[in-house]
């Protein structure tokens, strides 16, 4: 059949160009030691960035729930299946981030979802929305679900930002960014981005997928990207997941009463959604407990990323800079990424290669994710294979 031998050539293609993916099936719960294929190996590709997932009191707290309120919610939040736990974290939720003063929460299924419901709910035909060229996907298809005229700007780029703001005669303005970018570990300038809304009347919808949990210092470690910059705004739109720091599923959305109330009233991502069973609510309550109360869980992945940075001094492979949990080490061409990663898996380590169109063309990477349940040792041993590993005839960088 002609339809199917069109999708055929195209998987062929992406093969040659060596853009084909796969999955892998794991056969052992989430965390740095993993079984695939009758094989053991150490992990640094998954986004538990506190080590979670398989935490006893999370495990536990979801146990008891599914005993309590059982697996499965039955219905959407605005019909019947909006339950206690559900109303509990979005409450503690609210609390720990605080991107204004009485803020709301309101959970979600992913954080695909929740960045689609935010920037349809708030900007439409006529309106703006201005995104960092780097940004997560979900917020790019966001953007184009809205029908908003969507302008991109340079990654971190300020001046040019400001420059296509004062140029634009749209209705209403928002600016959209990742806080940390998921590809290279940096950090949004969001004390910058702020600024230029408050300066051009624009909401700030920060996703902060790979800053919740992890960013903040002290007492406001796990906080996030909020928490590490001390900002405080009725223009903030915060979006965090709940899969990947603090190691279940869904998202939130936490900002101003007014904006909440309206991602209830006209979201169609929640409205028409199948509420997160509330197990997963009560799981998410006492993964939110270790992160607000676990300081020495923070300190150690701090210091796994300084051990990291430095081992890999050396390295002929550039390191991006980034003092987040994400390390990314650009090797360039798709097919040197592949081949750097299958002899990691060769030696025990699984260790992703980024291709486009996740990453820029030339720009694969291995995409190396710290957890704070590796050890020095995971560390060292990563670092052994890629220093002998690396090309000698590059300059070191």
């Amino acid at each position: 059949m002609k339809l199917i031998e069109a999708l055929e050539r195209g998987l062929a293609e992406r093969a040659a160009a060596g853009l084909r993916r796969a999955r892998r099936t794991i056969d052992s719960p989430a965390g740095t030691r993993v079984d695939i294929d009758g094989r053991r190996l150490i992990a640094f590709a998954s986004n538990d960035y506190l080590g979670l997932a398989n935490h006893p009191d999370v495990v536990a707290a979801a146990r008891a729930a599914a005993s309590r309120w059982g697996v499965g919610a039955a219905a959407s939040h605005l019909v019947c299946g909006h339950y206690a736990p559900h109303a509990a974290l979005e409450e503690e939720l609210a609390a720990w981030v605080g991107p204004c003063a009485g803020a709301r929460a309101l959970t979600f299924s992913s954080g695909y979802l929740a960045n689609l419901a935010i920037l349809t709910a708030l900007a439409g035909r006529g309106d703006a929305i201005f995104a960092d060229r780097l940004n997560h996907a979900c917020l790019n298809d966001g953007a184009l679900l809205s029908r908003a005229q969507f302008v991109r700007y340079p990654h971190r780029d300020l001046a040019n930002l400001r420059s296509r703001l004062a140029a634009s005669s749209a209705r209403r303005k928002l600016i959209a960014t990742d806080a940390v970018f998921s590809m290279d570990g940096d950090l949004a300038p969001l004390p910058g981005l702020l600024a230029l809304a408050d300066e051009f009347d624009a909401w700030l919808v920060v996703d902060d997928a790979h800053g919740f949990g992890v960013l903040g210092g002290g007492a406001d470690a796990g906080r996030g990207a909020l928490a590490h910059f001390g900002l405080v705004s009725e223009r903030i739109v915060y979006m965090g997941t709940l899969g990947k720091a603090a190691g279940v599923a869904g998202a939130f959305v936490a900002a101003h009463s007014a904006v909440v109330a309206t991602l209830v009233e006209t979201a169609r991502m929640y409205v028409f959604t199948t509420a997160a069973p509330p197990l997963l609510a009560e799981a998410l309550r006492a993964s939110l407990a270790v992160i607000r109360g676990d300081r020495a869980r923070h300190a150690h992945l701090a210091a796994l990323v300084g051990r990291f940075r430095d081992r890999m001094r050396p390295l002929s492979w550039q390191l991006l800079p980034s003092a987040t949990p994400i390390q990314p080490l650009l090797v360039g061409d798709n097919a040197a990424a592949l081949a750097l990663s299958r002899e990691l898996w060769r030696r025990g380590f699984w260790v992703p290669a980024i291709r486009p169109p996740t990453v820029p063309a030339g720009t694969a990477r291995l995409r190396i994710t710290l957890t704070a349940a590796h050890t020095f040792g995971d560390i060292d041993a990563l670092a052994d294979a890629l220093l002998q590993l690396a090309p000698p005839s590059s300059a070191p960088r």
